[in-house]
Parts: structure tokens; C-alpha cells; sequence
């Protein structure tokens, strides 16, 4: 099958690297996120939203009118602000970084554009040796605007801390290899089994790039992190453990010696549960096809989760939300910790207030 890297020695390797000191790293010792993050008992379940900040907020389309996406995330001032608003309307636990996971791509040179109503769209399919050589390796100094818009909430954000985040090697891969978003994700995994040495080869170039933006947004005081692994869900268990996981490992020991939370999530990633935690994970995100008690017993018992209100159900009228709310609390009082989400991303045509409802609803439970 080629060369697979050996789970441990990655993990050992990178987790003996000392983060260097974070002069901007604040001190939250009352932060209910961070507590649960921790397995410890917060004084309220926290709570915060995938894509809280973005199309569902009327502030966010105001200043992002005219606007390229990826002009926003390389503009401190702008990526900021737009972080900052459902913060100030919701009153969640966290606020996470406004970026995208293709953000370190394009800033690395690769030509690639999120295009809207599609996504994330790259000019050349990598899909041979030549093109996954060619993919060049991030350097600090190429996302030193996405830092120092860490640093202005860094500034800004009081008492509430703030999330980093940065897209798996295996999504990353999977735009790279299909060319944009795929339902089947057809020419990835046939690269991935037909040439399994190239597979590494990418896998572990992409897992040295996200690395390298979840440091600079670390060393710039991000307080947690989150590695996105949207598409894993795709893969067999088997496949993600020889494959995928000693690469997300990678990532998340590289990471370890900063000392903040480390969150990993994927969409329909229920048969990979123990998976993603054996990566590294402090937190496992579970999407809304696993009741939370149900993880947390895959998860042998023992586990932080994150999750995990169906986003269609936002839709679903109010007193269907307060009961599937209820339910989740409660399922989530089977973790060590539990931080309250949604199962995927807060959907564009939400209305707002529904979201501060849920949060106030939560923070009362």
C-alpha cells in the first residue's frame, strides 16, 4: 500500500515542539467555553454556531456588499468586525475566526476562488505528481494579515474567547483533487487508493500548510482551535485511519504545545467518532445524525462533544427548536463536557433571532 506514516511517531514528533510564548494570550479563567472545553463544570452549558458569522446576518451583507470572500478574510479591519457581529447580537460563548478553509491555499499562491452559490473552485485539479510538487508550502509571512486581525479581537473581544480554524488535510484535498465541492469524491479516493504514496505525499504537504495557519493565528492569541474535516464523512473507517488520520494527527499534535482546546469536526462522521479523537482531538464534534449520549458511548464514556441541533431545524418554528434544544442539553449532560451547536453550519436564510433565542434558551437550561 506505500508509505503511511506511523500515527505515533507523528504525533510524539510535533507534540515535543514548544509553542513559543503569546505575549497577547489572555487570561478567561471565567469563560464558559474554555471550562467545558476542559471537561470542567462551567457555570452555563456554553454555546456558539457554526457560520454564526456570515449570510444570515443583515450587518454582515451590509458590509460585505461589493466585497470579494476572500478579499474580506485577507482585511484585518473587515474579518474582525465581521467576527465580532454575533457576538454582539447572540450574546454565544466564543467567537470563531471569519475566514475559509481555502484561505492558507490562496494565500499560499494556489489559484483557487470561492465562487458564490458553488464554493470553493481551483483553476487546475492536482492530480498527479507533478501537480502536488508544485503545490508550494505556506510561509507566516503570506497570512500575516489574517494575524493581525486575530490580534485586533484579540483587542476587542473582552472576556470572550476566540476560535482558530483551519480546514483537515483530506478537505482540502478533496477540492484540490475534484476541482471544487463533489458529492462522490470519486477522483480523490481513486488516487488515494490507485497511488496511495502520492496520497501521503499531498496529504502531508496540505497538513504542513494548515499547520502553518493555525500557528500564526496561535501565535497571534487565538484561545482554541478547530480543524474542519467537513468531508471525512465520505470515508470508511478504514480508509480514514490509513489515509487521513496520521495526517490530521499532524496537525493537531503540532498544535499541543500551545496548551488551548483542540476541536475536530466532520459532517456524517458518526462511524468515525473514535477516529477523529484518536487524531488528537480535545473535543469531538458530532453533526446531528448522533444523539450526543450515543457519541459520548462510542467515545467509551468518557469525551468532550460539541454539537449538535439540526441547522433545517432552525426553521422548524419555535416550539419545535425549545424541545430539540432540551433534548440536546440534556442528552449532553452524558459528556465530560458539552458545548452547544449546531450539527453543521448556521444556513443563510436563518432569521437572527431565532439564533439569540436558542442561545438565551441554552444559557437558561
Amino acid at each position: 500500500m506505500g508509505f503511511v506514516p506511523e500515527l505515533s511517531s507523528v504525533s510524539e514528533s510535533f507534540a515535543s515542539e514548544t509553542a513559543p510564548a503569546v505575549a497577547a494570550r489572555r487570561v478567561l479563567a471565567e469563560s464558559p467555553f474554555l471550562a467545558a472545553a476542559r471537561g470542567e463544570k462551567p457555570v452555563r452549558t456554553p454555546v456558539w454556531f457554526m457560520r454564526q458569522a456570515g449570510r444570515s446576518l443583515p450587518e454582515y451583507r451590509k458590509l460585505r456588499e461589493g466585497v470579494a470572500m476572500l478579499d474580506a478574510c485577507f482585511d484585518p479591519e473587515m474579518l474582525a468586525e465581521i467576527t465580532l457581529q454575533p457576538v454582539r447580537r447572540h450574546g454565544v460563548d466564543a467567537a470563531i475566526l471569519f475566514s475559509d478553509i481555502v484561505v492558507p491555499l490562496k494565500a499560499a499562491g494556489l489559484d483557487i476562488d470561492i465562487v458564490p452559490g458553488t464554493g470553493p473552485v481551483v483553476a487546475e485539479p492536482v492530480r498527479d505528481r507533478k501537480a502536488v510538487r508544485g503545490i508550494p508550502l505556506l510561509e507566516t509571512e503570506q497570512v500575516e494579515r489574517v494575524a493581525e486581525g486575530v490580534g485586533l479581537l484579540v483587542e476587542r473581544l473582552g472576556d470572550t474567547p476566540l476560535i482558530g480554524f483551519a480546514g483537515a488535510p483530506f478537505t482540502l484535498a478533496s477540492y484540490l483533487i475534484e476541482g471544487g465541492p463533489s458529492r462522490n469524491h470519486e477522483h480523490t479516493k481513486a488516487l488515494m487508493h490507485a497511488e496511495p504514496e502520492l496520497w501521503h505525499e499531498l496529504a502531508g504537504r496540505l497538513a504542513d500548510i494548515a499547520l502553518t495557519f493555525l500557528r500564526a493565528q496561535l501565535d497571534a492569541g487565538a484561545d482554541a482551535i478547530q480543524l474542519f474535516d467537513s468531508w471525512a464523512g465520505a470515508l470508511s473507517e478504514r480508509d480514514y485511519r490509513e489515509f487521513v488520520q496520521p495526517h490530521s494527527a499532524k496537525v493537531l499534535a503540532g498544535v499541543a504545545g500551545y496548551g488551548v482546546p483542540r476541536i475536530h469536526f466532520g459532517v456524517g462522521t458518526g462511524e468515525l467518532l473514535v477516529a477523529m479523537r484518536d487524531a488528537g482531538a480535545d473535543v469531538v464534534g458530532v453533526d446531528w445524525r448522533v444523539p450526543l449520549d450515543e457519541a459520548v458511548r462510542r467515545l467509551g464514556g468518557t469525551a468532550v462533544v460539541q454539537g449538535n441541533l439540526d441547522p433545517a431545524l432552525l426553521y422548524a418554528g419555535w416550539p419545535v427548536i425549545e424541545a430539540e434544544v432540551r433534548r440536546i442539553v440534556d442528552e449532553g449532560r452524558a459528556a465530560d463536557g458539552h458545548i452547544f451547536n449546531l450539527g453543521h453550519g448556521v444556513l443563510p436564510s436563518v432569521e437572527p433571532e431565532v439564533l439569540t433565542r436558542v442561545a438565551e434558551l441554552v444559557h437558561s437550561l
